[in-house]
């Protein structure tokens, strides 16, 4: 049988239990809990119709081939919303990027080549670890506790390995939902400028907040813009499928990252990035900011209070101040890739913990999505959830 010649980047993506569960939840009988997904019943859509419609009627040259570094306006728009957060952005150092799965997969290309370092959290976003171990990076793995980081083991890390990059999602992160403190992100910056290292700040989650505290991102406490390159996104507060992310950092960085996204796709759709200007422009975001914090708000509270309800110590998780996920530990050792195959035939999906992590692995937890399920399917996905363990600890008691 002919073999294709496909390079060791392609081998091992994904492990085939995560590719499975993309199939999986395609079902319409499953409930899923796996995704990253908003909910679907809170896209603003009669805007975002009113915005194409006006791309169409007043916009042609949208139809045309576009600058690389994104459409200026949209890139003005970003701008602005970035220095409500203190952090000092210009349009020019700011790179639209189709979704910023892409910008982490032009990091990649820009900074990684084999046996390159990366220094990342344990556990850390799934999709991150797999774009940079598509460019045979050698990702090692720092531990954290409740605030971020630990700073002895980072800087130790640091000094063993000469990263090319840390990479960190601060805010509400996934998969955990933690939030570091001022005080480990200040510390982080602190050490990446003594020993002149990057920091990529991964930010998709933080208008996602439930409370009146804002995080500072990493971005806005690196005022002199030489050490954190930042990237965030739409897709989690406008809509997913306009896939349209966004970069920034060190100019001669982006004009790397700029050429290597050249190669790739020439630039993001343009009329997505009208669309989405015309958008911000007429829409008023705070407002509906508002809504999609208070609705995954109730959501959150909704899966934890089931939670809470079964049986005492059976579980444990840290309630989030925002985001999209519940990280949860059963505490009966359940391995839940094993938990998954028995859940799904109940009709219900999470993603198991294991694949976050890239040492010390632990295979009794899993990451439960509650922004894109109403209450109602809520409860009764957990119910399902609750079954399938029930099935799977009576195996055990009597193996």
């Amino acid at each position: 049988m002919f073999s294709y010649p496909f390079s060791t980047r392609m081998q091992n993506v994904t492990s085939s239990a995560v590719r499975d569960l993309l199939s999986i939840t395609q079902n319409r009988d499953v409930i899923s809990f796996a995704g990253g997904l908003p909910g679907e019943e809170l896209f603003p859509l009669q805007e975002l119709e009113q915005a194409y419609q006006k791309v169409f009627r007043q916009d042609r040259k949208a139809l045309q081939y576009g600058p690389t570094e994104g459409d200026s306006e949209l890139r003005m728009r970003i701008e602005g919303r970035m220095r409500e957060k203190g952090m000092a952005a210009s349009y020019e150092n700011i790179l639209v990027t189709t979704g910023s799965q892409q910008a982490l997969d032009l990091l990649g290309k820009v900074f990684l080549s084999p046996g390159d370092t990366a220094l990342v959290e344990n556990p850390s976003y799934l999709a991150a670890l797999q774009a940079f171990k598509m460019y045979e990076a050698n990702i090692v793995a720092v531990q954290t506790d409740a605030d971020g980081m630990l700073l002895d083991e980072l800087e130790q890390k640091i000094i063993a390995h000469h990263p090319k990059f840390i990479y960190v999602v601060p805010t509400f992160s996934n998969p955990q939902g933690k939030v570091w403190s001022r005080e480990r992100r200040e510390a982080l910056l602190h050490l990446a400028i003594k020993h002149d290292v990057l920091v990529v700040e991964d930010d998709p989650y933080s208008e996602l907040r439930f409370t009146e505290e804002e995080p500072v991102p990493l971005a806005a406490i690196d005022q002199a813009g030489r050490n954190v390159i930042y990237t965030s996104t739409f897709s989690k507060i406008v809509a997913p499928g306009i896939r349209i992310g966004w970069i920034t950092g060190p100019a001669e960085i982006v004009k790397m990252m700029v050429r290597a996204k050249q190669s790739t796709d020439l630039h993001t759709s343009s009329i997505d990035q009208r669309a989405l200007s015309y958008f911000l422009d007429d829409f008023p975001l705070q407002q509906h900011l508002c809504r999609l914090r208070e609705e995954y708000r109730h959501r959150s509270a909704v899966m934890q209070s089931f939670l809470a309800k079964h049986e005492q110590n059976l579980f444990q998780w840290v309630e989030p101040k925002g985001g999209m996920f519940l990280w949860v530990s059963i505490n009966k050792s359940i391995d839940t890739a094993l938990l998954l195959h028995e859940a799904v035939q109940e009709g219900v999906a999470f993603v198991p913990g294991a694949p976050f992590f890239v040492s010390q692995a632990q295979t009794n937890a899993m990451r439960l999505n509650f922004t894109n399920a109403s209450p109602d399917v809520i409860h009764t996905g957990m119910s399902r959830l609750m079954t399938a363990i029930d099935k799977v600890m009576a195996t055990r008691v009597h193996e």
